[in-house]
């Protein structure tokens, strides 16, 4: 018989992750070092496990995202990735594509606060069942701007959110969304000063909290089933594609 993850199995286990759990309500801050989030392959491979381990717990009722300091991620370490081989690249698809995958896996409410600008997997907090966002957030994806194919699926993320020829043009150009024009995107639900938005999602998580166990899950399984099918279907092309030019191109080396 498998055994049930507890929440004090996986508290203190991710350096990134600062973790918070009342009442059923998961709170996840994203961080490096206490100060907003640096994108590192470490964050990206361990994220993968720790969607994992939150999916697997049953007494986790409701899940809030958010970052620490003046933004959800703006910035990336070079340095710590590495692809120049077919091996290393295989490490960065297994993990790229669990990703995405164990945060659909997640079968209860995910609620964002978004803190500010997201310039780095921008589509993890855009995700969620509901996106509170700072006036002060951002939402770009750098991929091709910066040499590299957006097949890790941002490619099916933005294309789904913004629709094929907004989300094919945010990907090519690096389009920053500030909070408002991605509210009236529809990407964002609601647009608050910086002190409100994690006093809102809480207050949602609370009432989300309130329904019944089954009714939260399903919810949750029903809502995602098309983001399930749409990165089914495109993620593993989409990062073998992003590896193989890659390789050919290298251009972090």
């Amino acid at each position: 018989m498998a055994v049930t993850p507890k929440f004090e199995d996986y508290a203190d286990k991710y350096a990134n992750v600062a973790m918070t759990r009342s009442d059923g309500i998961l709170e996840l801050t994203f961080h490096t070092d206490g100060e907003s989030l640096q994108w590192t392959l470490r964050i990206h491979d361990e994220l993968a496990y720790l969607f994992d381990e939150i999916a697997a717990d049953r007494e986790n009722k409701v899940v809030i995202l958010t970052g620490a300091g003046d933004a959800f991620c703006d910035s990336l370490d070079h340095a710590t990735f590495s692809s120049s081989t077919p091996q290393e690249w295989d490490r960065i698809l297994y993990d790229g594509r669990r990703l995405l995958t164990n945060l659909l896996a997640i079968n209860v409410p995910v609620i964002s606060a978004v803190n500010g600008p997201a310039r780095f997997h921008a589509e993890i907090p855009a995700m969620s069942d509901i996106v509170i966002a700072s006036e002060t957030a951002a939402f770009q994806d750098l991929h091709y701007k910066s040499g590299v194919v957006p097949g890790d699926g941002s490619h099916v993320v933005w294309t789904h959110l913004l629709g094929p020829n907004r989300g094919r043009y945010f990907l090519l150009t690096g389009q920053e969304l500030d909070a408002r024009t991605a509210f009236s995107f529809g990407v964002v639900n609601e647009v608050l000063p910086t002190p409100e938005v994690l006093p809102r999602a809480r207050e949602i998580a609370r009432e989300f909290a309130a329904r019944p166990f089954l009714t939260r899950r399903y919810a949750r399984e029903v809502l995602t089933l098309e983001y399930k099918r749409l990165l089914q279907a495109g993620i593993s092309t989409g990062l073998g594609l992003q590896g193989l030019a890659k390789l050919a191109s290298n251009p972090y080396s």
